[in-house]
């Protein structure tokens, strides 16, 4: 082949950098459309841009639905989602809530089913609107019936039988299940689920949960007029940290254990204040559900084959405290 000019190799460089010019500008064009769509679509994969809400039949004060906020705003934030909370204890003004969600038009609800009749109408009416529900925390027998797509929490009754084990484990044979919310499904199972395994007798104490200063005088009062109690079960970690003052000021030699976790509480086990605590890693149901909600409107997919998902109940010891101990120090369990 002979040997080519000096000036072809130009003319050809020259052609092919126009020619790359003119691919990077189409490149460019194209680029910066997806870059702005990705800006304002930020979310895992893209998408257009959710608005979900969460109603919980939370009271004031409650530490545990901060947990499930912050691990329901990590999944909001990753999955480009408007995240909206609120939440009331009675079962009708909780309905409302939800009410006011479908009126807002959201893409998707997130709700807790402690009392659920009271959310059986407003739940047909999402449907009707076509707004997907997630359920979390309480009701997981009535959550497919009431028709939500998926139920994440733990298993009440087995959590409940965990923790009456565990109470035995420590010692106790007469024993209070102090109950912060009356006609909660899910804390009347727990309950049940302790006398099942418990061994001794145990008795629940209705306490009003939003009013501490009363759960601590109904706490007290139990245990100075009956001396034979040597165990008490709360059901959220704030009744805990009351149960510990009843104790003390009473002279009681009860022994403590939980449901579910804080910051204060990990400390509380760690200087056997408080013997053990029962964690559902509330974080992973606010985590969950938001990302659930996000794939079922951008993929289809549904988690859990038609059945809950588990998020616990994991039993935390002083043994095993210092393992979950910098989580809980940052609010995430």
């Amino acid at each position: 082949m002979p040997r080519p000019t000096t000036r072809r190799p130009l003319l050809t460089l020259t052609a092919a950098a126009l020619a790359l010019t003119a691919a990077l500008a189409g490149c460019s064009s194209s680029g910066g459309k997806k870059a702005e769509e990705k800006s304002t679509n930020p979310g895992a994969g893209g998408g257009p841009r959710l608005k979900i809400a969460m109603i919980t039949h939370s009271g004031q004060g409650d530490t545990f639905w901060d947990i499930v906020q912050k691990g329901a705003k990590a999944a909001a934030a990753k999955d480009n989602v408007q995240f909206l909370y609120s939440a009331n204890p009675e079962g009708g003004q909780q309905a409302q809530l939800v009410q006011t969600a479908i009126d807002q038009k959201v893409d998707g609800i997130i709700v807790t089913l402690a009392k659920p009749d009271a959310m059986k109408d407003v739940l047909a009416r999402a449907a009707a609107a076509k707004i997907p529900v997630v359920s979390i925390n309480s009701g997981a027998d009535a959550s497919a019936r009431l028709g939500a797509l998926v139920h994440f929490g733990q298993d009440e009754s087995v959590a409940g039988e965990a923790a009456g084990r565990q109470l035995a484990k420590i010692g106790a044979k007469k024993a209070l299940c102090v109950v912060h919310e009356q006609g909660n499904v899910g804390l009347e199972s727990r309950c049940a689920g302790a006398k099942k395994t418990f061994g001794g007798p145990m008795q629940n104490l209705y306490v009003t949960g939003t009013n501490m200063p009363q759960v601590k005088s109904a706490i007290t009062a139990k245990l100075q007029a009956d001396k034979g109690i040597d165990g008490v079960l709360t059901l959220g970690a704030p009744f805990a940290a009351t149960a510990v003052q009843s104790v003390k000021e009473t002279g009681s030699k009860a022994k403590i254990g939980t449901f579910d976790m804080n910051k204060d509480l990990v400390a509380s086990i760690k200087d056997g204040s408080i013997q053990f605590a029962v964690d559902q890693q509330p974080y992973l149901q606010g985590y969950e559900a938001v990302d659930e909600l996000w794939l079922y409107r951008n993929n289809g997919d549904v988690l859990g084959g038609g059945q809950p998902v588990l998020t616990g109940p994991a039993i935390v010891t002083k043994e095993n405290a210092d393992q979950v101990a910098p989580f809980a120090e940052r609010g995430t369990r």
